[in-house]
């Protein structure tokens, strides 16, 4: 796949140079790239020569002068330039297998590539890197990474990853403290698999790692009704176990699920550090509860007004908090509806998940004016649910009028939107 343009931002260098959506960046001073990476690296200059094939094949060779840090504005369609680094496990908990037919093409990609973990956050295993890419990421002071890690007992570790190499590439967590290279990792707990002993174990490997394991966050497997694989779900009594087992070490955080299943309190902010892994569900229930307290709310809109949050049931916790204080502002009148999964099955719990059928059944008889969703629904930058079906679709089958919350770790929107209203 080559750097294709998928847009340019507004007033940028590239809409200057009338780059345009389709068009191919073939090379930056006579060097092809592989990735972002090669862009951004190539980019730190003031001189550029930049090849570009446009989208009717024709070819233009462009001389600029710009600022040495300044960005030229051009987003593309794909991180990687080549080709995507494939997956080669076959996790006996991996969400993407136990997908059923019929979902959008991209989330059947198993990718395991180390600059989409670089540059996008997403979790690899090692299991595939090969010493040109960690001489790559020498050279380059590439970092940090997010490593699925999930044991450090080797032999555990090719059982959990069906792969023969996963067992060996825990080594690469050694060159990776050798070199200097920071990484996050990530546990996924199944029970009566890594737990206990064996969770242990593989906390106390990674504190032996010292600064360059910058966080660890345990999250519980994700088990759907499609599941072959006979796993059991982590209950109260696990979750229990897990979390006063990640207690006693340093920057491991347990995810939002496992507090939830344990009926505790989610942790103060302090706890989360930096929110390192807010995307594995780590802290994104309080990260949104710090910011709702940091927003000032009118005493009262002009007109009545019925709203309703429609999230997944793991974020109850937080959005009735929320609407129990939206609640004190006078004409507004705020419901939260958990969309429970009848399409994935009852414990799967997250926003991320949800179909259309689910949303439509939980709010088409609900008497409200506007029906809240977090963008984390859709696919992004789009109105595409994961089955295919639109929210358009939705609106059709409901009648409801929607309020996509964009930034989904914040109030800020829905709080604008309320003071417009004042």
């Amino acid at each position: 796949m080559p750097a294709i343009v998928s847009s340019v931002v507004k007033g940028s260098i590239a809409e200057e140079l009338e780059i345009q959506a389709g068009d191919e960046v073939v090379s930056i001073d006579d060097s092809k790239m592989l990735d972002m990476i090669d862009y951004n690296f190539l980019c730190k200059s003031d001189l550029l020569t930049i090849e570009i094939k446009k989208l009717n094949g024709e070819v233009e060779v462009i001389e600029l002068e710009k600022d040495y840090d300044e960005d030229l504005g051009i987003v593309f369609e794909s991180a990687v330039f080549d080709r995507i680094k494939p997956c080669l496990n076959h996790c006996i908990f991996c969400f993407v297998d136990q997908q059923p037919k019929g979902l959008r093409d991209t989330l059947y990609v198993k990718d395991d590539d180390y600059r989409l973990s670089y540059l996008q956050g997403t979790y690899i295993t090692l299991t595939n890197l090969t010493d040109k890419d960690r001489d790559r990421i020498k050279r380059m002071r590439l970092g940090p990474f997010y490593v699925s890690v999930h044991t450090t007992n080797p032999d555990l570790r090719v059982k959990m990853l069906r792969n023969p190499n996963a067992g060996k590439a825990l080594d690469n967590l050694q060159w990776f403290r050798k070199n200097k290279i920071p990484f996050h990792a990530q546990i996924v707990l199944c029970p009566g698999i890594n737990d206990g002993k064996e969770l242990e174990r593989t906390l106390t490997d990674l504190a032996e790692l010292k600064n360059t394991v910058l966080s660890v966050a345990i999250v519980p497997v994700g088990i759907t009704q499609f599941r072959e694989e006979s796993l059991k779900q982590v209950d109260k009594k696990c979750a229990e176990q897990v979390l006063d087992i990640a207690s006693k070490f340093k920057r491991v955080c347990c995810s939002d699920e496992f507090f939830l299943l344990a009926k505790r309190d989610i942790p103060p902010a302090k706890y989360y550090g930096n929110f390192n892994q807010l995307d594995d569900g780590v802290g994104s229930l309080r990260m949104l509860l710090e910011d709702f307290k940091s927003r000032e709310l009118p005493e009262a809109i002009e007109k009545p007004l019925k709203i309703s949050f429609a999230t997944g049931v793991a974020a109850v916790y937080a959005i009735e908090r929320i609407a129990k204080k939206l609640n004190k502002i006078k004409n507004l009148r705020v419901s939260v509806n958990p969309v429970k999964s009848n399409y994935w099955g009852k414990d799967i719990t997250v926003s991320g998940l949800i179909t259309t059928d689910d949303l439509i059944r939980t709010v088409k008889d609900i008497d409200v004016d506007l029906v809240i969703i977090p963008s984390v629904m859709l696919k992004p930058y789009s109105e595409t649910f994961l089955d295919g079906k639109t929210l358009s679709y939705v609106k059709e089958k409901t009648g409801k009028k929607f309020f996509v919350i964009k930034e989904v770790y914040s109030t800020k929107e829905l709080t604008d939107y309320l003071w417009t209203l004042e």
